[in-house]
């Protein structure tokens, strides 16, 4: 009887963990990012944005034009904060006039997505002799999954 309740608790758990799995990867948020920038190894024009996990693979990050008219995927890496974010956000690093997404939070999760630098962004930080970027944070509108 013992093993039969530990059982359908274990199965209950698994459940719920996919549940919640499901759910976030379909959190995405939109925002308006008012200079150009660079995701991993594409530079972006300025604009209005929908990003959120790839539909497929929980390790990409899909950017999208909120128009429709182009999309890309960058490799990310999960991030983790002390506490729930009180809102949905993008964090850039600066130099100079120059720009590159670094992380995104959904607004209610101490979980995040982080990009890693990419070569443009290390050769930049290293011809500008920048040890920590100056950070710009945008926030973002969580929108409903579909």
């Amino acid at each position: 009887m013992k093993k039969h309740i530990f059982r359908i608790t274990g199965m209950l758990f698994l459940a719920v963990l996919a549940v919640t799995q499901a759910t976030q990867a379909q959190e995405r948020v939109a925002v308006n990012v008012p200079f150009d920038f660079n995701a991993g190894n594409t530079k972006l024009p300025a604009g209005e944005y929908v990003v959120g996990k790839s539909d497929h693979i929980a390790t990409m990050l899909k950017i999208e034009r909120a128009d429709g008219t182009a999309a890309i995927l960058v490799p990310s890496n999960a991030a983790e904060s002390n506490a729930s974010q009180s809102e949905s956000k993008l964090v850039f690093h600066k130099y100079g006039d120059r720009y590159f997404l670094s992380q995104v939070w959904t607004a209610g999760s101490a979980r995040g997505r982080e990009l890693m630098k990419s070569a443009a962004e290390k050769e930049v930080a290293l011809s500008a002799r920048i040890e920590k970027p100056e950070q710009v944070t945008l926030f973002a509108s969580l929108i409903s999954p579909k």
